[in-house]
């Protein structure tokens, strides 16, 4: 009986990723509105009647997608602490970010895209859980600068930074090629990425080593 449950869930499990990563690609193609539940299944080879099996509508679908892009991002600096030390937190962070840009771009540009337009469905996630989230990464910070660990900046554009340099790569892809004159980006071209950004964010921040 338990192998039958097990077997039930990763069969669960397999058809909404499979749905949810057909819909990536609809909802970035034609965003929200232009995004047809159709076209959603023809893309993932599944009836239609499958996906209302586990997304009552395009609506649940989409808030879905947006909470696992949010739950991604937010997991890659959940741990962060008093006792971390700087450079390898932001370090660490930064590149994260670059590399997610690399990995699954889609899902940076529907996060951008919902922003963009006013946040209809992330609205209540931003007033609340984002605030509480940003507020403990502020306050790592504001701990770090009395320490004087790093100069007395802004935590809040520290992070805004962070944000906006490393998404830039996925959500401006098209100027980003044709300013660098580039057919795409390859592994190496992220890792260099990953690199200066954190090079210009370290030094603007003047991190020091935490002495051990």
């Amino acid at each position: 009986m338990e192998n039958k449950k097990s077997e039930v869930g990763d069969i669960r499990k397999k058809n909404k990723a499979l749905i949810l990563n057909a819909a990536k690609t609809e909802f970035v193609t034609f965003g929200f509105k232009g995004a047809s539940i159709k076209r959603i299944a023809e893309r993932a080879n599944i009836p239609r009647a499958n996906i209302h099996y586990y997304f009552a509508n395009k609506m649940e679908l989409y808030q879905e997608l947006l909470s696992n892009i949010v739950s991604i991002w937010n997991s890659k600096f959940d741990s962060l602490n008093i006792d971390d030390d700087p450079q390898t937190a932001l370090s660490a962070y930064i590149r994260s970010k670059v590399m997610y840009s690399r990995d699954d771009p889609d899902a940076s540009r529907i996060f951008a895209s919902e922003i963009i337009h006013g946040a209809p469905v992330l609205n209540n996630y931003l007033s609340t859980d984002f605030k509480v989230w940003v507020q403990t990464k502020v306050d790592v910070i504001e701990y770090w600068i009395k320490q004087d660990l790093i100069d007395d900046i802004n935590p809040y554009h520290l992070l805004f930074l962070i944000w906006g340099a490393t998404q830039h790569y996925a959500d401006f892809n098209v100027q980003v090629l044709a300013a660098m004159d580039k057919q795409e980006m390859d592994d190496q071209s992220f890792e260099a990425i990953a690199e200066s950004i954190t090079t210009i964010v370290l030094k603007g921040c003047g991190v020091k080593t935490r002495n051990i």
